[in-house]
C-alpha cells in the first residue's frame, strides 16, 4: 500500500516541478530542464528529483545551481500544490541516463565492428586438417 501511495505522489510531484519549470523561473542560469524521475523515500519526507539539461557542460552546471536556488520556492510551490500535511524536501539530482546510453550506444559499436572483422576472416578462412575433417570407417583390402 505504502509503495502505491509513494508512487502516485512521485508522480504528482514530478509532474507539479515540471509544469512550473515550463512556465519558466526567472532565472537565466535555468537551462533547457526535463524532469526524468522522482523518488519518494518510505515516510514520503524526502524527494529525489532526477533532471536532465540539454546542452553543454557550463549550461548543465548552471541549471543545476538555477535548481538549487529555487528548490525553496519550488518545495512551497509543490507543498502549495500538493494539499498534504508534510511537504517532502527536494533534491534535484543530475540524470546520468544521456551520458551512460552514449557509452553503451559506443560499446554497441565496437562490438559490431568486431563482429564484422570476424566474419570477415572467417569468409576467406580455410580449414586446418583435411577438407573433410570427420572419421570415416577404414576400407578393408582383400
Amino acid at each position: 500500500m505504502a509503495n502505491e501511495r509513494q508512487a502516485r505522489l512521485a508522480d504528482r510531484i514530478r509532474v507539479l516541478i515540471a509544469e512550473r519549470l515550463e512556465k519558466g523561473l526567472r532565472d537565466p542560469r535555468l537551462g533547457f530542464v526535463t524532469i526524468t524521475d522522482v523518488r519518494v523515500t518510505g515516510d514520503l519526507q524526502h524527494a529525489s528529483v532526477f533532471y536532465t539539461v540539454l546542452g553543454s557542460e557550463q549550461e548543465r552546471i548552471d541549471s543545476a545551481a538555477a535548481l538549487t536556488a529555487a528548490t525553496g520556492m519550488l518545495r512551497s510551490d509543490v507543498g502549495r500544490k500538493l494539499g498534504i500535511r508534510l511537504t517532502p524536501t527536494l533534491e534535484f539530482i543530475l540524470d546520468g541516463i544521456p551520458e551512460n546510453a552514449g557509452h553503451i550506444e559506443d560499446l554497441l559499436r565496437e562490438a559490431r565492428e568486431r563482429d564484422e572483422s570476424v566474419a570477415g576472416l572467417a569468409a576467406t578462412a580455410q580449414p586446418a586438417g583435411d577438407a573433410d575433417p570427420y572419421v570415416k570407417p577404414r576400407e578393408i583390402q582383400d
